[in-house]
């Protein structure tokens, strides 16, 4: 991600997408995107969007299914 992110030029715009609960690496390994947003985020020039279930344009059953996935991270982490 580092190596993407140095190479910008002047009058550039980068655009990022991702979904920090979706990896396959293994456990331990820092996902490079979330070491970018962790990295990034008090950069003013630099802003971040976060979709929610809300946002889903797929089948009405997606948003419900992304809904659960975000209730269970919540409950499981948050306690």
């Amino acid at each position: 991600m580092k190596m993407f992110l140095t190479r910008m030029g002047e009058a550039t715009r980068m655009i990022i997408t991702g979904d920090l609960t979706q990896t396959d690496l293994p456990r331990g390994q820092v996902s490079g995107l979330r070491d970018a947003v962790e990295t990034l985020e008090r950069i003013n020039e630099i802003s971040f969007h976060y979709f929610s279930s809300n946002d889903v344009v797929r089948h009405s059953l997606v948003s419900k299914i992304v809904h659960a996935y975000e209730a269970l991270h919540k409950n499981k982490y948050d306690d």
